[in-house]
């Protein structure tokens, strides 16, 4: 961040409204906030949340549903059932950070069922500090043990961030900056010298934000340095269905 005096603002354009909403958060102390979002922690003698398994386990779970998918022989669900136990909150086996390409749909891709995943989406499948956040409160307040970032075979987004450089392609609105985080997987997968540049820039892409999420403090970076979750990258394969790690 830049340094600011003490007497300045650094956001002339923050509106009353704003400001009002960040002095109503500000009065509310950090385990008020924690009881708003969290669910009331298992009474003594209960059994343990659905999502209490190593992130191997959630891993696990995770591929064996893909490979139902990709077969074409998923678990047969009515997606009825479960809805009064879900309205009382959610146990998510894993947190996923997904491209918003239409072709993608994580619960689908691991045949997994309503309330198993947590899932945030975005062009480009990029961190960004709104994302970030919902990652946080998926490992401080639902205690996901796995969070995974998946891109997918011919991503738009990562089309046009080598348009971009080798084009000079022209973008309209926001699409820049969106591109413009894409941009350094692009230019490393240009040294490789095996595979691709497409496939590879989608594969280094998912690389870059796995490393992002994995420093990124102070919440996620500490419960992965302390081993309370994993995380991990991969690309969905949109012809066959079939993910795979990277």
């Amino acid at each position: 961040m830049n340094g600011t005096s003490r007497g300045s603002n650094p956001n002339p354009n923050l509106s009353r409204r704003g400001l009002l909403w960040t002095g109503a958060l500000a009065a509310l102390t950090p385990w008020a906030i924690g009881d708003a979002l969290a669910a009331d922690p298992p009474k003594p003698g209960t059994a343990p949340a659905a999502n209490a398994i190593t992130p191997s386990e959630a891993l696990k779970r995770l591929m064996e549903g893909n490979a139902r998918y990709a077969a074409n022989k998923p678990d047969q669900r009515d997606f009825s059932a479960g809805r009064a136990a879900r309205a009382q909150g959610q146990a998510p086996i894993a947190a996923i950070l997904s491209c918003a390409d239409a072709r993608l749909a994580p619960e689908f891709a691991f045949d997994q069922a309503p309330g198993e995943l947590f899932v945030a989406r975005v062009a480009g499948n990029i961190l960004t500090p709104d994302l970030l956040a919902s990652f946080e409160y998926a490992v401080e307040f639902l205690a996901v043990p796995l969070v995974m970032v998946l891109g997918h075979s011919g991503c738009g987004a990562v089309d046009a961030a080598i348009k971009r450089l080798k084009d000079k392609a022209v973008l309209p609105g926001h699409l820049p900056a969106l591109i413009g985080v894409i941009k350094p997987a692009v230019v490393a997968a240009e040294k490789m010298t095996v595979g691709n540049l497409f496939d590879n820039s989608i594969a280094e892409n998912v690389r870059r934000q796995v490393a992002q999420l994995k420093s990124a403090g102070p919440i996620v970076q500490k419960s992965y340095e302390g081993k309370k979750i994993d995380i991990v990258g991969a690309v969905y394969d949109i012809p066959t269905g079939k993910v795979v790690l990277v």
